[in-house]
């Protein structure tokens, strides 16, 4: 029977020991099993029912008795040390006779289930409780054979089965302590199995909060640098602008008033844009739904002749071309096309030394499209990685699976090149 229990354990695995309350738990159990031991050992020699032989004296009676439950009071934290001194107690009070067995039974029950539950070296828990139920087995054979010549001529007088009264005395005691010892062996893995189960739910649980944690971090991240990444785009530009244009008003102020209310005007304007602009981002941002209004979504890609016209107003001589079939592309495509654009625009502004020529182009391609802004200046601009500016265009780029060239032209001046792949649906083969 022991040798068919199905054991699906992880030996790596040692079940952390005992609480403070479940010692102190044991410690009470222990306590009361050795009194109810007591007890019954009391009702044994009241009934005078001595089934083992004549008994001891009553205080060895009285030892063997609290001998074998005792150790309970360690189980948990003491497997094996707890099961081999009530299984050695358990054997002596049986060879000297103590009238006691029926709570001594239960303690070796309890000690042979802690150690399956509890024992943190399986290989050694498993030997031992095989060693002790051998051992049990063993005793049982040895005290048939010594009551065998005791039995007298008409102890069966009364048998009317078909089986041989020693025989079916011998068949029920290890049918019996079979059963009691393959109960507590199987359920001492079970409990085992359980806690382990038990801990492996404990650390999923934790790996998946653990997980849901990072992922609310990385959104939080994700969402403040794409506010970081639209504050840059919206606020640079149109400051850039409004810089260029304060410039060329206080150059002209005073030689020509008209050109400086014109300037002032495109200030104004840049400014009203950059609120409304600032407006409509918030407003996204805002949106629980998902869903805002077309009103506070993002400028697209129709809307870079406006960054044309700012250029313009900025004293630059600024031209725009598209080539191909404009064809609707998705929202998320065309606000990328549009602030890389305008980054590329404000970049011409702040930094090209010289500059006095501004193109952009855009190229609607069969499965893409191209934004390329040029400049004339003086190519000295440092290429940084690291700046704001070109950061956001790459993670714009990098969003949609596109391209981005950044650099000086061969014939002087600097360019910006985006390819930005389109869906299969906004292609022209769709």
């Amino acid at each position: 029977m022991l040798g068919s229990v199905s054991i699906e354990t992880s030996d790596a695995w040692q079940r952390p020991g005992p609480t403070a309350e479940q010692r102190r738990l044991d410690l009470y159990a222990g306590l009361a099993a050795t009194a109810l031991a007591l007890f019954s050992l009391t009702l044994a020699r009241s009934t005078g029912a001595f089934v083992l032989g004549p008994p001891p004296s009553g205080l060895e009676q009285v030892l063997w008795t609290v001998a074998v439950p005792l150790p309970l009071i360690w189980r948990r934290r003491f497997p094996a040390a707890a099961t081999l001194a009530v299984s050695a107690a358990f054997v002596v009070s049986q060879v000297r006779a103590v009238p006691e067995w029926q709570l001594s039974s239960w303690a070796l029950f309890a000690a042979v289930f802690t150690l399956g539950a509890w024992g943190r070296d399986r290989r050694m828990s498993r030997r031992l409780r095989v060693g002790v139920i051998a051992v049990m087995f063993i005793w049982l054979g040895v005290y048939y054979m010594l009551s065998y010549g005791k039995i007298t001529g008409n102890a069966f007088a009364d048998a009317v089965g078909p089986v041989p009264p020693v025989l079916a005395l011998i068949v029920n005691g290890v049918l019996v302590n079979g059963l009691f010892f393959g109960f507590a062996y199987f359920f001492g893995e079970t409990a085992w199995l359980a806690a382990r189960r038990q801990h492996e739910v404990a650390q999923q649980a934790e790996r998946l909060r653990r997980s849901q944690a990072e992922a609310r971090e990385h959104a939080v991240v994700g969402e403040r640098v794409r506010i970081a990444r639209e504050l840059h785009d919206v606020v640079a530009h149109h400051v850039s602008v409004m810089g260029v244009q304060a410039s060329a008003c206080r150059r002209v102020l005073d030689k020509d008033p008209a050109k400086a209310r014109l300037a002032l005007a495109s200030i104004e304007e840049s400014a009203r844009t950059a609120v409304d602009e600032l407006r409509r981002m918030l407003g996204v941002l805002r949106a629980r739904d998902g869903a805002p209004d077309r009103a506070a979504q993002s400028a697209g890609i129709d809307q870079i002749d406006a960054v044309v016209d700012r250029a313009r107003e900025a004293g630059l001589r600024a031209t725009l071309g598209v080539y191909g079939e404009p064809m609707p592309l998705p929202e998320s495509v065309s606000q990328a096309a549009y602030r890389v654009a305008q980054e590329a625009v404000t970049n011409v502004l702040k930094h090209a030394t010289g500059a006095s020529l501004l193109d952009v182009r855009v190229r609607y391609l069969a499965q893409e499209v191209e934004i390329e802004v040029t400049d004339d200046g003086r190519a000295t601009r440092p290429t940084n990685t690291d700046g704001l500016g070109l950061v956001g265009m790459r993670e714009r780029v990098a969003t949609h699976g596109g391209a981005l060239e950044v650099g000086p032209r061969t014939g002087g001046g600097w360019r910006v090149r985006v390819r930005l792949p389109l869906p299969v649906a906004a292609g022209r083969l769709a």
